[in-house]
């Protein structure tokens, strides 16, 4: 599977998710998640920044507010629509782009910082969306990404509970068995039952890399590691989010910031 037939599926996936998601039901991203990336995100005031699989636009927007300059790009124009039609009653303040993360529409050299808010574990071709990040960025420039955690995110996976539903173990196998584009099926847990009625799973592709996969592909391509976060919610975020809280038993999410050195390219 490649990104153009990743591109049908997130389609078909971008209604239903916006609906969901500005509802406020993803709220693994929200409860802690996203604040955690933001925690570990250098400054970016005044820079020139892409988010690559931006979705909605949630995120970007975020970075926005932050002060930095943003173009948001998404295989799905159903997504880019969504994003668009959200900023319509407010400045233009994000420039959005149906483009894939393996063919961004920039010259080299050109932006600042880039970011993949969980999107680049959806992509098959990750040595190409590495390859892309670092051929846009300026030397010296950074990108920063959230992806389901590798250790964990396994092809066999099962949630073990206590008698009170209480997640208290993982059962985890395969993990060196990568996944090519099967079809996960599923919607956000926080969605009550009356929400979820007759609306249609998300037909989500899944592409699973070890560990070391991830961090060697980004070392072939150029890049130098500067942080690592595997961010998980307290006690207190686990009580306001109470579906949450299996994500304190293992790493659900692992944040990764790269850079390119700032001598590439010359010499």
């Amino acid at each position: 599977m490649d990104h153009s037939e990743v591109r049908r599926y997130w389609n078909g996936n971008a209604d239903v998710w916006t609906e969901l998601a500005r509802a406020g039901y993803d709220t693994y991203r929200d409860c802690f998640n996203t604040p955690a990336f933001f925690e570990m995100l250098p400054d970016v005031a005044g820079l020139l920044g892409v988010d690559i699989g931006c979705g909605e636009g949630h995120n970007t927007r975020l970075l926005a507010a932050r002060g930095a300059r943003m173009i948001g790009l998404d295989i799905s124009d159903i997504f880019i629509r969504q994003a668009r039609q959200f900023e319509e009653n407010q400045p233009p303040a994000i420039d959005y782009h149906v483009a894939s993360a393996v063919e961004l529409p920039f010259a080299a050299s050109t932006v600042d910082f880039a970011t993949g808010f969980m999107s680049f574990m959806d992509i098959s071709e990750t040595d190409r969306v590495f390859a892309e990040a670092y051929r846009v960025l300026k030397p010296g420039g950074f990108l920063q990404f959230s992806i389901t955690h590798p250790c964990f995110d396994t092809p066999h996976r099962r949630n073990l509970r206590d008698e009170n539903g209480v997640t208290y173990a993982y059962e985890i196998g395969g993990y060196f068995r990568n996944i090519e584009g099967d079809i996960m099926e599923w919607l956000f847990s926080a969605a009550p039952p009356e929400v979820r009625a007759g609306l249609p799973a998300f037909k989500v592709p899944r592409f699973t890399r070890t560990l070391s996969q991830w961090l060697n592909l980004l070392i072939e391509t150029g890049f130098t590691l500067e942080r690592v976060g595997e961010p998980w919610p307290d006690d207190e975020t686990a009580r306001a989010c109470p579906n949450v809280q299996d994500a304190q038993v293992v790493a659900y999410f692992l944040h990764l910031r790269v850079r390119k050195p700032k001598d590439a390219g010359r010499g």
